[in-house]
Parts: C-alpha cells; structure tokens; sequence
C-alpha cells in the first residue's frame, strides 16, 4: 500500500464509489421518507411542517428537470465525493505541515461506512453540505482570526439551518471554541458568523408565527407525546453502537485513546460538542443514525491529525476492505427476489415501495380521490401515481404536512378510495361516507386492503377525527402567532393556544 500512490488510489475510488453509488440510485425505488421530502419539492414554499426548507427548495429545482429516482438523487450521490475533495483541498490550507496526508485523509471521508451506500433524499442532505464546509472554513478562521471565512463560515451555517435546526450543535461548538480562545479576532468572528444566520432564524420564525409554529410544536412538543423519551440503558447504548458503525471500531477507538494537541482544539471541539451533547441526549431519546453525519468528517480529520505517518494508510485499507464488504451485501440483496424477507413484518411495506404501480391499477380509483391511512404509504403512492395522495383518518404526529396541503372541507360529497396495507377496523370509515365497501388483495405474498367510501361526509369527519387533531396545535400562549392553517380552516374563530 504504502507504493502505491495515494493520488491514484484517492481517484480510483472516486470513480468506483460514484459508480456504486449511481447504480444504487437507480436500482433502489423512492422511500416513503423520500417521497415525502419530493412532496415539498413538488409544492415549494418558505417552510414545511417539521423541518425548515432547504431540502424542499433544493427538489424544486431539481425537479424542473426531472422527476426520477437517479436524478432527484444526485445530490446525495455526489455528496461524499464533493465533501471528499473540499477535505483534500483544505487539509494543506489547515495543516501545511502535514500535506502528504490529504488523498489519505480524503479516503477516509470517501469511504466512511454511510458515505459508501446512502444514497436516500433527506433533510440531512443538504445539512450536511453545509455543516461541514462551515466547519472547514471556521477552521481556516480560526487559524488567524481572518473576517472574511468567519463570514464563510457564518453563511455556510445560515445553509445549516435552513436545513435542520439541530446544527445548533455545530454554532455552539464555535462558541466553546471562541472561549477557549479569548482573542479579540475571536469574539469578534464568532459574532460575524452568528451574524450571517440572522436572516435564516428571522424567516423561519415569521413562517411559523404564520403556520401554527409547525416546526416547534413537531419537534419539541409533538413528537414527545406518545411516551417514548426517559430513562433507559438502550438508547445510550444503541448510541454507542451507532457510532462504532459510523466511524468504524478502529476510528473510535483511535478518537478515545488519544488526546488531541494543544493546536487542534478548534478541530476536537468540533469533534466533541455535538457528540458529547448526543451522548447525553441519548439518555432519554433515541439518537438516529443520520443526525451524526454532519460530524463525521471531523471525527476523521481528527484521527488523521493524530496518527503517526506509518498508520494512515493501514486505517485507509480498512476502510476499503469495510467498504468492499458493503459493496458484495449490496450486489447480493438487489439479486434476491422480493419474497425473500416475506417473513419480516415490514415486508408489507417494502411491496408497496418496490411494487407501487401494480397496488396503484388493483386498487383503480379512477375518478374518485385516492388516499391512504398512513403518510409513508400516502406519499410513496403519490410518487408514483404522479398525484397528491392524502391521509385519511387521524394519522400520528409525524409528518402532518398533509394537514397543510389538504383542505378536507373541498371533498364533501366526493367519492374516496383508501389503498392500505393493514385491515381496518369494524366500522372504521361507516361514520364518514353514505356507504362503504372494502376488499382485499394479496399481491407478491402481502395482502392488502381496499375501502372504497361513496359521498364523503365532512361534518362527520370534522366532528370525529378533526377535533382530536387539534391537540397537535395547542399552541404556547407566550408564542407570538399570526396565523395557523389548521384552526383558520376547520374551527374559525377559536384560537389555537394551550
């Protein structure tokens, strides 16, 4: 390995990598969670229910262009190659001493484990472009107090959190940061990056004000209410395993065992921050796999810092050899006939993303309105029917854009068609159409079930599933409020507070 030149290596594994990744871009259908985000590509605005709207914005122009799977993939195809390079470009601008490391260090951000294969569309998508090209340029700043990339690195994290507000972590890591330092250019360059997101919190905030403070109520409220957060011994464990994933077993135990120098604390506290704050987090919630991404890359640049010159390469052979693993599991799944995980229970789920088309033609809604009782299955189904599909029935506290985007009052009297992959219960629907009819299918060895309702009675739908729904806009009386789409539409006149 060590005559084998690290340029060569790095562009050699640029191109297979992109490869893998393009293949699995086109091989693997839309994902509920996806399609979900495509949704808001496909009706664009300020802000959506549950996360500020970069990654809606981003599918709106990609969208222009075209709507296949490969495509509005791209840029997460792209993204560890682009994060790969802008490592190999700053490491010699951060550390001219250490130059020779940088196609090593760019091997490791190219091939880390999540980079390899995730080629799914979410918020965390564009956060991660953000996130860590304002944390390199906070590093270049931080080297000689310079404005111009503490500004960089403010408009970069304004990016950040147009795309998902827990990069808050990655703004307090440069306060840590500044108080270590003390200087004057310090203070005065945190206060020029925090500066920059002025404008992204002010938009958000009057979107908000305007919407029922989705963002708030989903993700501090909402989203904590069926019991779920407290104590337990799992989820810091399942914290610690995520990480030992994600990094790999050598590159944790490596960030552990040693103790960064003196010069690198800007670089460890990014390191640091964010995942000591995860660790706590964990104690009480479940910390997902993809909310670490955005510090990856400077858990690596950190072990590269650190390792002796010798050791380098040998880490980078284990990622290639982690990596040739991934890619022989992937080339034996995609080859394996659907029926082979039918004794899974969510198999029933992956029918309907891999087999949309054909539910859509046995179900035949023709001219009624299409929808489904759940929001994964609703948007999945409009992904490929080329048409809105909403969400019939209460639904839970995930992902209640539908509550924007649909006006039941307009379906009054309108026929309605459920396709779903659970059977309802007795009398479920009775109380909200003239007459109903269910059937049921079995397709690709997962039943499904159809509910075809005459005459949609609004009234009786308001009464008995809208009302309940107004427990997820109990808005905080001290929360200033302009506006909320729900209450307006449904229940004029009455205020949505607590």
């Amino acid at each position: 390995m060590q005559n084998l030149s690290p340029a060569r290596l790095f562009a050699a594994a640029l191109g297979l990598t992109l490869a893998f990744r393009f293949w699995l871009a086109f091989v693997f259908p839309i994902t509920g969670d996806e399609a979900y985000f495509i949704w808001w590509g496909k009706i664009p605005d300020w802000g959506f229910y549950d996360h500020p709207p970069m990654i809606g914005w981003w599918l709106a122009g990609l969208l222009a262009v075209s709507d296949s799977e490969g495509w509005l993939r791209l840029p997460q195809v792209l993204q560890p190659a682009l994060l790969a390079l802008a490592v190999r470009w700053a490491w010699p601008q951060l550390w001219p001493e250490q130059a020779a490391r940088r196609d090593w260090v760019a091997l490791l951000v190219l091939l880390a484990p999540v980079n390899l294969w995730n080629v799914f569309i979410t918020t965390d998508t564009a956060l991660v472009y953000f996130a860590v090209l304002s944390g390199l340029a906070w590093l270049r700043a931080a080297r000689d107090d310079k404005p111009g990339w503490y500004l960089l690195s403010g408009i970069l994290l304004a990016g950040a959190v147009l795309s998902k507000y827990f990069v808050a972590l990655l703004g307090f890591a440069y306060l840590i940061d500044v108080l270590r330092r003390r200087t004057r250019g310090a203070w005065l360059g945190l206060a020029i990056a925090y500066a920059a997101c002025v404008p992204a919190l002010l938009l958000m905030a009057w979107w908000n004000s305007e919407h029922c403070w989705s963002n708030y109520m989903f993700n501090f409220v909402n989203r904590h209410g069926s019991g779920n957060a407290g104590l337990s011994w799992k989820t810091p464990l399942l914290y610690a395993l995520t990480l030992a994933y994600v990094l790999t077993p050598p590159v944790l135990w490596l960030m552990l065992r040693r103790r960064p120098a003196n010069a690198d604390f800007s670089l460890a506290t990014l390191v640091w921050a964010p995942l000591l704050l995860f660790a706590g987090l964990s104690l009480v919630k479940t910390v997902g796999l993809h909310w670490v991404l955005s510090f990856v890359p400077f858990v690596l640049l950190l072990v590269a810092r650190q390792l002796p010159e010798q050791a380098l390469p040998k880490l980078v052979v284990f990622f290639l050899g982690f990596a040739a693993l991934h890619i022989a599991a992937a080339t034996v799944v995609s080859r394996l006939p659907l029926e082979t995980w039918q004794k899974l229970n969510i198999y029933p789920g992956l029918v309907l993303t891999f087999e949309s088309d054909a539910l859509l033609a046995r179900a035949a809604p023709g001219e009624a309105l299409l929808a489904s009782d759940g929001y994964s299955n609703a948007v999945t189904l409009g992904y490929n029917a080329r048409r809105y599909v909403p969400v019939l029935g209460p639904g839970s506290s995930h992902a209640r854009h539908d509550d924007i985007l649909t006006d039941w009052r307009k379906h009054a009297g309108r026929d309605i068609v459920v396709l779903r992959k659970t059977a309802p219960n007795a009398g479920e629907y009775d109380a909200w159409f003239a007459s109903v009819t269910t059937e049921s299918f079995e397709h690709r060895g997962a039943r499904f079930w159809v509910v075809r309702g005459k005459q949609f009675d609004y009234a009786a739908y308001r009464t008995s599933v809208l009302t309940g729904l107004r427990r997820y806009y109990a808005i905080p009386q001290w929360l200033p409020q302009s506006g909320c789409y729900f209450c307006e539409r449904y229940f004029p006149g009455e205020q949505c507070i607590r």
